[in-house]
């Protein structure tokens, strides 16, 4: 029991610190040979000064909307870390973790829709940019896809772990 109590923890934070470097890193969500874009920044390389200038993102609808699932994501999940100590240490003998799996499983689902925003709508949230539409998706990118299927693994463990002394 241990053993199962110490990997879902162990899962859940990893979840959760891939899914920070998804949302916060300034690094890129597409990127071309010289620009570079993610959530909050689009940076541009220049050749004179072989820097990266950088300004935030245009104001979108559709990056506004994904800004937003990924961050309800992170508070979804960190919510259910907090709610899954307090459980472990307030449930009686038996009980099952239903309201940290809820919570885990919101933050699946909201970064599931953010990141299908992004992969449907990647155009219209980077009509701005010049050479983005012949770049290609970042490791963010990727890091937001590969915590979709963790945040949901993790919920439907923690529906099904029940508590024993």
């Amino acid at each position: 029991m241990v053993l199962l109590l110490v990997s879902i923890t162990v899962l859940h934070l990893v979840t959760l610190a891939m899914l920070l470097i998804a949302t916060l890193e300034k690094s890129w969500w597409v990127r071309s040979n010289s620009e570079i874009t993610d959530l909050w920044y689009n940076c541009f390389h220049d050749n004179v000064t072989d820097t990266w200038l950088c300004a935030t993102s245009s104001e979108n609808d559709w990056l506004r909307s994904v800004q937003a699932l990924m961050v309800l994501s992170v508070v979804f999940s960190s919510i259910s870390f907090l709610v899954f100590l307090v459980q472990l240490l307030a449930l009686s003998k038996g009980q099952l973790f239903y309201f940290t799996g809820l919570c885990q499983a919101f933050a699946g689902l909201a970064a599931l829709a953010a990141c299908l925003i992004f992969t449907f709508r990647w155009k219209d949230i980077l009509n701005d940019a010049k050479d983005l539409r012949k770049g290609h998706f970042g490791y963010c990118f990727v890091l937001a896809w590969i915590c979709v299927p963790l945040l949901l693994i993790s919920a439907f463990l923690y529906v099904h772990l029940r508590k024993r002394q």
